[in-house]
């Protein structure tokens, strides 16, 4: 049995990087961590480095530094790259909020299955995770002592939703591999653990046509939208899931790991 990572004695500034992080959750957890203490290296695909810049702009009102990065989390050289210049700018990396990833824009059944489009959405949301991990994981037990590994997984990942499998798939493994790293990494002191969102305001409200549209899919908004069913009611907001990365990155939750959170007003128990 694993034994328990203990509680890190680095008394520095800490640094944390935040893939997708220039807009929704991604930017709520920057922000957040940023009050917390950290600095923030903000990673999102080039064509978003605008709205990066924008939060960086924002770290930096809250007195802490900040990068703005424009890597791909599928491609690995990007994101040793990545893991390579937030060292390089911010002293080091105790944090890594592998926070990216995207949802399937067509519901469609196994039978219906377009691989390609399927693929395209596990390369973010699997391939990215695991690059994030890995090179993370690689600097934190060269700087020692210790460090977090955070990823997004999703209820979709701790239930499988009809017409939906891509998606499911892809957070499913993000649980998997968050349990499987946390085995390999707790004697460096690294924790690793993930977040299950429900619905979340900014990220969601788009796709409530495409979900609700559809004949016979008895998806999760169709479930939320059940004023009947108490604990289901509503979506929640980015900040909220923040919250929970703040206790996941904190010395605090030493204890913790190998878990996947929900964090989705009990529309799923875990």
């Amino acid at each position: 049995m694993a034994t328990q990572a203990p509680i890190t004695h680095f008394t520095g500034t800490r640094v944390a990087i935040v893939t997708g992080g220039a807009q929704g959750i991604g930017k709520a957890i920057a922000l957040r961590l940023a009050a917390d203490g950290f600095d923030i290296c903000v990673d999102d695909v080039a064509s978003k480095i605008h709205l990066s810049k924008e939060v960086v702009a924002e770290i930096q009102q809250l007195g802490r530094k900040a990068i703005a990065l424009p890597y791909d989390v599928t491609k690995e050289q990007e994101v040793k790259e990545m893991v390579e210049k937030t060292v390089a700018e911010l002293g080091r990396l105790d944090v890594m909020v592998a926070n990216a990833g995207i949802i399937q824009d067509h519901l469609n059944s196994v039978m219906e299955a377009n691989i390609d489009e399927w693929e395209s959405i596990w390369a973010v949301n699997v391939r990215g995770t695991v690059l994030c991990y890995k090179y993370a994981a690689i600097q934190m037990v060269k700087q020692n002592p210790g460090g977090r590994l955070i990823g997004a997984s999703s209820i979709c990942g701790l239930q499988g939703f009809a017409n939906a499998g891509a998606y499911c798939m892809s957070k499913a493994s993000v649980r998997s591999l968050t349990q499987t790293a946390s085995l390999e990494l707790n004697k460096h002191k690294i924790t690793v653990n993930a977040y299950a969102p429900g619905v979340i305001e900014t990220q969601m409200k788009r796709y409530i046509p495409k979900f609700n549209g559809r004949a016979g899919i008895r998806s999760a908004l169709d479930r939320i939208f059940d004023q009947d069913k108490p604990g289901m009611k509503g979506m929640s907001i980015p900040e909220q899931v923040a919250s929970l990365v703040s206790y996941l990155a904190s010395p605090e939750s030493h204890f913790l790991t190998g878990q996947t959170i929900a964090i989705d007003g009990g529309l799923v128990f875990n």
